[in-house]
């Protein structure tokens, strides 16, 4: 009996990782698809991809906290590399001639064959970010504190948040947009993205406090 018990325990820590590690590969995936479209709200432009994107730092730390630093760490360039594979089949799939009755080979080819450019700079932005907010995350818990389980993920997001803005927007669209519009995106960026780090909090009280 007990031996069962341990075992369904085990079998329901694995399946809330795979949750876990799913949710933040489909996060990266969803953001970098969006960041392909740059709105207007509020008097301010910015990228599609920003109103999911943060819920990837969040999740970061859910791996961090129940996987540990090193899973952590493999899974943002885990997530990178499937990020480019992605953009590569989109370009891959945009160059296949498209059959005379589907008329809508330009706007697929013109929406999701690869900017490049903008490829590049998510992925960049993702890698530097995801990675500095590991490190800030990881000296929280051992140096400062393993309570008030908010402030870890507070924390690291206050830092990494901002930088993954200033790295992406200024990669994807510096020289090419006024800097005034750069900086729009930026700033829009990095409010949008606190909101939902502060909505996303909670997230992390879900999993046991089980590695570093």
């Amino acid at each position: 009996m007990k031996i069962e018990k341990n075992s369904s325990t085990i079998g329901i820590a694995s399946i809330s990782a795979v949750i876990i590690i799913a949710s933040y590969a489909a996060a990266q995936i969803l953001a970098d698809v969006g960041s392909l479209k740059i709105g207007y709200l509020f008097g301010m432009s910015i990228d599609g991809g920003t109103f999911i994107y943060p819920l990837t730092f969040t999740l970061r730390d859910m791996i961090h906290k129940k996987l540990g630093k090193s899973a952590a760490r493999t899974i943002i360039f885990a997530s990178a590399v499937i990020n480019i594979l992605m953009a590569g089949y989109f370009a891959l799939i945009a160059l296949v001639p498209a059959d005379p009755a589907w008329e809508l080979q330009e706007a697929f080819a013109a929406v999701l064959g690869p900017v490049w450019r903008i490829v590049t700079a998510s992925i960049v932005a993702e890698v530097i970010a995801e990675l500095l907010d590991t490190e800030i995350y990881h000296l929280w818990v051992t140096r400062v504190t393993r309570n008030h389980q908010w402030s870890r993920v507070l924390v690291s997001n206050v830092v990494s948040i901002p930088v993954d803005s200033v790295i992406f927007a200024w990669i994807a669209f510096g020289g090419e947009l006024p800097v005034s519009v750069v900086w729009s995106i930026i700033l829009a960026n990095i409010i949008v993205k606190g909101i939902v780090t502060l909505a996303s909090i909670p997230f992390i009280y879900i999993v046991k406090d089980e590695a570093l």
